[in-house]
């Protein structure tokens, strides 16, 4: 009943996609709240993403595993975000949209970010190795970039 009670309430809401010339760019924006679940300390990532300027995916999602820094769960929720711009760049490839842009990833977290441009592997950071080794080969094959904020 609740469902069809929004339904009826959002008739005239929608998605607006604007007409753009650069409709094969893909961007990412990606957050985490840190331990934020009181009952288990998992922390929470989510991202959206814009293919040619239009908002198209987004998800919101609690962490598997108990992140023991804020840069782990901004990591975690990079990979995520990373894997949905990847996954929308085959699409557009299905699609005939062959695109040589980079992928835009968006992180808020300095450290993340140092994470994922460093070449050395710290005892400090051996947690995030796997994400930290998929977002480096995307770097390294510049399929995505990861502008400072």
């Amino acid at each position: 009943m609740r469902i069809l009670r929004y339904l009826k309430n959002a008739l005239r809401k929608g998605i607006l996609f604007a007409k753009n010339v650069d409709h094969q760019s893909i961007e990412v924006y990606t957050d985490a709240d840190w331990v934020s679940a009181v009952d288990d300390r998992r922390s929470t990532s989510g991202y959206f993403t814009f293919v040619g300027g239009n908002l198209v995916t987004w998800k919101s999602k609690k962490q598997n595993v108990i992140a023991r820094s804020s840069a782990e769960a901004e990591f975690k929720g990079m990979t995520l975000g990373l894997c949905e711009a990847l996954w929308l760049r085959l699409l557009l490839q299905d699609l005939g949209y062959l695109s040589k842009q980079l992928i835009r990833l968006f992180c808020d977290n300095k450290a993340a970010y140092e994470i994922a441009h460093n070449q050395v592997q710290h005892d400090r950071t051996k947690h995030v190795e796997v994400d930290r080794f998929f977002i480096k080969e995307k770097l390294d094959d510049e399929i995505v970039e990861l502008p400072k904020i």
